[in-house]
């Protein structure tokens, strides 16, 4: 079985080692493109160009399945992507937990990059699932490109600044970036308030994971072997895992679990 997974970075490395824990005998392909990140500036047709450049790339592998592990590819490409590749290679697009997380009402907000912040996509999801729960948008400037970096500096301010933006009552925060769910538990105690219950952290990861598995008809198999083995693409060219993917717990998961090639 081998599983593709595209981004413009590094973000697809949560949804990556979310398949790693599901199947560790799964090969993994991880097609990106960091030289023209960041993709949520571009206009639709050229972040698209981009985006089917990285598929197209996954694609020659032959894995059994793509994930698009990018919101903001998702978002523009998503469509266009599936009509080159499909159905001869499924293609699962990445969308915001925002169903799950307004499903118990309250103050939920939805940390998002600022291209996706109040744009016709997030708003129509917000009004589809948002339900009695009080949305907030938290644009985060310049997070996603200093987790890609591994700028500790930059992370924290980043946060900080969103944080700072997030209702007091706040009881769930979706992360609508995949680059964000790296830094998931910085984000959480940023935003957990004294005396408030626990905060929900609502990412997209675990869920892509496991459709891409029903999409072929593979069944979760955690105890396997780690044998799968992992292609590293940057520019459609072989590579090895950056070094910033190693300073998190799910780049060391995907380095340790098979040899790199």
């Amino acid at each position: 079985m081998k599983i593709a997974l595209m981004d413009s970075g590094i973000g697809l490395l949560a949804a990556a080692a979310a398949v790693r824990r599901l199947r560790p005998d799964a090969e993994l392909v991880l097609s990106s493109d960091p030289g023209s990140m960041p993709w949520g500036p571009r206009t639709p047709e050229d972040l698209t160009a981009l985006a089917l450049d990285v598929a197209r790339a996954a694609a020659a592998q032959r894995p059994d399945a793509l994930i698009i592990a990018c919101n903001t590819a998702s978002v523009h490409a998503l469509p266009a992507i599936r009509a080159e590749l499909e159905p001869a290679l499924p293609v699962i697009g990445t969308v915001p937990a925002i169903k799950p997380a307004a499903a118990g009402g309250g103050s939920v907000a939805i940390w998002a990059t600022p291209a996706t912040t109040g744009s016709p996509y997030q708003r129509g999801l917000i009004a589809e699932f948002g339900g009695t729960a009080e949305v907030t948008e938290v644009p985060c400037p310049g997070l996603a490109d200093a987790v890609e970096h591994g700028d500790e500096a930059a992370i924290d301010r980043a946060v900080a600044a969103a944080a700072a933006l997030t209702p007091s009552d706040v009881r769930a925060v979706v992360l609508g970036c995949t680059h964000y769910e790296l830094v998931a538990t910085r984000i959480r105690d940023a935003v957990q308030r004294p005396g408030r219950p626990p905060l929900a952290l609502h990412a997209s990861a675990g869920a892509v994971a496991a459709q891409a598995l029903r999409r072929i008809g593979a069944e979760p198999t955690p105890t396997a072997a780690p044998s799968g083995a992992l292609t590293v693409l940057r520019a459609g060219r072989v590579a090895a895992l950056p070094d910033a993917a190693l300073t998190y717990a799910e780049g060391r998961i995907l380095a340790a679990g098979a040899p790199v090639r």
